[in-house]
């Protein structure tokens, strides 16, 4: 039936008998159905994906201190405006406008504010990358919090969303990008493969983020005392709130069933169904691979270290989606037992960068660079190494270049190294010197004194938890009120009964 092509069918020139205009009917009916099969998976896992900002707003809230809680919130609820203005207005038309497979650019030019879009295709379809677009732009809030300027959030926010980002995805997702699988002639004969955007979505924030803590610095007292001087150890600021981490955390698990196997982009025919079940499993043993490495791993070295067994639920968090992170690339080429390889170094990778940013006193809120930019990278590599023939066919085409553990050559490992290089390349030249300007002119960091006093009251009239008792006042009346209503009088004495008339009355002279 997969064969059949029945617009062919009832195009052509036949008698028309009622059973066949009954059949192309028929077919035209399934077709409609299909359309709206489609749209509807679409709207389910950009949903899904739309509500990662939960899960990134609960677990960044859970990570920053108290006095820092408001300000990390709205800027979480402002990535999703910002994201969709900018993708709306300009980002779109950059990531996307005027792709043709027959031709290689460099950036979109076209169907800017949406103009010309009217089909339930083309509308579904800006709203499942307006959610990945919003993704990217979230990883670098959980970095720079609790000393970044709003105005300066705002406008590296908008240009993430609006340019950079955009010309990422042009590159890689879009038919007519230089590295695209997608084009007619790919780079080295296969292209970047990158099926959920460990490179173009977890690679691209994860990279600003870096860009961004290394200019802005650590927060007051992480790795410098308060004369600059470097402390022998630097001072970890503990989360307030493990609990919101922890939600966090399994929000962001549960929105990666819409990250992943949404980016098949339709659930109507047996293949694209087989590749989303396939995204589906994959992204669970990684995750899972993940957490167990990461937890167990720092298990180890720490006992190595002091004697003592202790387990950090933060690496068994991060681990997690650290091996989501790494998954995203190959979940829709990789087998289970290669998913379960890329989650297990997938938490290696993370306590790496992570111990290594420490070194380089470069401070990091949330650990969004270990686990975004570190293994968005490890992500892509592991598609070059493991990605399975069959699986590959499946989800891209039978271009002859898989896995390098499968004897196919190097090309497709080549061309993942290679777009791993662009993006990084990419997004330091236009980032770096747009950071610089903001910190040169004054824009980028919190005064010193608003940083210690924290950011929700300094810019956000008041702290996050009201915390506040009743004053000594009200408390002493209170108590005065409740010992009076449990004042009670006595009851009054029994009279003392006389001595009976038979007792001898004691008499003076015997007292």
């Amino acid at each position: 039936m997969s064969d059949f092509n029945y617009e062919v069918f009832c195009n052509a020139t036949y008698d028309n008998t009622t059973a066949e205009a009954g059949v192309c009917a028929a077919f035209e009916s399934i077709g409609e159905t299909n359309d709206g099969l489609d749209t509807f998976y679409l709207l389910f896992a950009a949903s899904f994906v739309f509500f990662m900002q939960t899960g990134f707003a609960m677990l960044c809230a859970g990570s920053v201190r108290q006095k820092n809680v408001k300000n990390i919130m709205l800027k979480n609820i402002l990535d999703a405006c910002g994201g969709a203005l900018g993708f709306w207005s300009v980002g779109y038309a950059f990531a996307y406008g005027g792709a043709d497979s027959s031709k290689k650019g460099f950036i979109g030019n076209s169907g800017f504010f949406l103009s010309g879009f009217s089909t339930g295709g083309e509308l579904i379809g800006w709203f499942f990358q307006f959610a990945f677009a919003a993704t990217a732009a979230t990883i670098v809030a959980g970095t720079v919090a609790e000393r970044c300027k709003f105005e300066a959030y705002l406008a590296y926010s908008l240009m993430l969303t609006g340019f950079v980002y955009p010309v990422v995805v042009y590159s890689i997702w879009s038919s007519s990008g230089w590295i695209t699988a997608f084009n007619a002639d790919p780079f080295l004969g296969c292209g970047m493969h990158d099926f959920a955007g460990s490179g173009v979505v977890h690679m691209t924030g994860g990279i600003t983020a870096l860009i961004a803590a290394k200019i802005l610095g650590p927060r007051i007292g992480r790795f410098y005392d308060a004369d600059g001087n470097p402390l022998p150890e630097p001072v970890s600021f503990p989360p307030h709130s493990v609990a919101l981490q922890v939600l966090g955390t399994f929000i962001l698990w549960v929105g990666w069933y819409g990250f992943n196997p949404g980016s098949t982009l339709a659930i109507s025919s047996s293949a694209s169904a087989a590749v989303c079940a396939l995204a589906a499993v994959t992204t669970t043993i990684a995750a899972a691979a993940g957490s167990v490495s990461a937890l167990f791993t720092d298990m180890f070295l720490s006992r190595m270290q002091t004697g003592e067994t202790e387990y950090d639920i933060t690496m068994c968090m991060n681990g997690a989606l650290s091996g989501l992170v790494a998954i995203t690339a190959g979940c829709a080429t990789l087998a289970p037992w290669a998913a379960f390889v890329t989650g297990v170094v997938g938490g290696w990778v993370y306590i790496f960068v992570s111990n290594l940013l420490v070194k380089l006193r470069i401070d990091d809120a949330v650990d969004a660079v270990p686990v975004h930019f570190g293994n968005g990278m490890w992500g892509c590599i592991a598609v070059g190494l493991f990605a399975e023939p069959g699986r590959t066919a499946n989800a891209y085409s039978a271009h002859g270049n898989y896995g390098l553990v499968y004897g196919t050559g190097a090309n497709l490992l080549g061309a993942q190294v290679v777009g791993l290089l662009w993006i990084i390349g990419w997004v330091t030249v236009i980032m770096t010197p747009y950071f610089l300007l903001l910190n040169s002119m004054g824009l980028f960091r919190v005064d010193s004194i608003e940083e210690e006093v924290g950011l929700d009251i300094s810019h956000h009239k008041g702290a996050a938890y009201d915390i506040s008792g009743p004053d000594e006042s009200t408390v002493a009346k209170f108590e005065l009120s409740r010992s009076q209503r449990k004042l009670e009088i006595p009851d009054a004495p029994a009279p003392i009964a006389a001595p009976p008339a038979s007792a001898p009355v004691p008499s003076e002279d015997a007292a």
